[in-house]
């Protein structure tokens, strides 16, 4: 037997003060604006958004955004809208200048006992045996490498302001203008990892030969599958990404120290568990903060 599938929206910040903040809804109508009771809350002295700005109410499996007579306007990739059904990667702005979010939706489905298993089994320590270590600092297990095809699998990836969403695997990230997935990091090389789908399973692959790459601070070897929230590090000083499941990854905030690792546990902590006034127990958030260090 299976249940309902839950929708889960993904509000991206990617301009305005909470700029590189991922926030998850899973609830049918998600108010927006500068009141305290919002859903999707904006600073008080943000007064370019109108205190109930807008909303987004779910219809069926598709979502349509309302603007709620704002003084400023609400806008949907650059048009001003009073409301329209939004698509992901849709790019919304609240007033013409004002702060901007890029609307995501991921489908969850209750699967069946042989894809239970698998999820239970994705917990277990012993999988990563298949090329990552369990303690952090720890060599992975050395493993054959498993093959790399082209598949018809979703990835989203932010990195600071901007967000990426890819229909097929392999890509590619590095400096290179070559690359699927450009990141002008001075740390990464030309052609430095591949993001590959194997067996209902996200993997990463080191390209730069110098065991760079990094999961949950242990390095993969060659190539590594991903759990639902590891941290991927891209080399000792950078950037680092969070892997959401379902095809998504986030950039996390980091230090400047060589290590790559976030700046302060309990900085971390605090970005993986806000403060419960600051939570809905109706919707599953994730923030992200952005910092960049050249």
């Amino acid at each position: 037997m299976k249940s309902p599938p839950t929708i889960i929206v993904q509000i991206v910040h990617i301009q305005g003060p909470q700029k590189g903040d991922i926030l998850e809804f899973t609830q049918d109508l998600i108010s927006i604006g500068r009141h305290p009771a919002c859903h999707l809350r904006f600073p008080a002295g943000l007064t370019v958004v109108s205190r109930k700005h807008a909303e987004i109410t779910r219809e069926g499996n598709r979502f349509k955004i309302l603007d709620k007579n704002s003084t400023n306007g609400t806008y949907v990739n650059g048009k001003k809208i009073s409301e329209i059904y939004l698509k992901g990667g849709d790019v919304i702005a609240f007033s013409e200048a004002g702060p901007k979010v890029s609307f995501l939706t991921q489908m969850q489905e209750a699967q069946a006992d042989i894809r239970d298993n698998s999820a239970a089994i994705a917990r277990d320590p012993a999988p990563r045996e298949l090329g990552q270590a369990v303690a952090a600092g720890e060599p992975a297990a050395k493993t054959d490498e498993v093959p790399v095809g082209n598949v018809r699998v979703p990835l989203v990836v932010q990195y600071g302001p901007t967000l990426r969403s890819f229909k097929e695997l392999p890509i590619v990230i590095g400096k290179s203008p070559k690359c699927d997935l450009v990141i002008a990091h001075p740390a990464l090389l030309d052609r430095h990892v591949q993001i590959f789908f194997w067996q209902d399973r996200y993997w990463v692959k080191d390209l730069t030969g110098q065991k760079l790459i990094r999961i949950n601070q242990s390095p993969i070897g060659v190539q590594a599958p991903l759990n639902t929230d590891d941290d991927l590090s891209l080399s000792p000083q950078g950037p680092i990404f969070r892997f959401l499941g379902e095809g998504r990854l986030a950039e996390l905030e980091q230090s400047s120290s060589a290590s790559g690792a976030p700046s302060d546990e309990k900085d971390r902590q605090a970005l993986e568990h806000p403060a419960p006034d600051e939570q809905d127990p109706k919707k599953s958030t994730s923030l992200f903060k952005k910092f960049f260090n050249h």
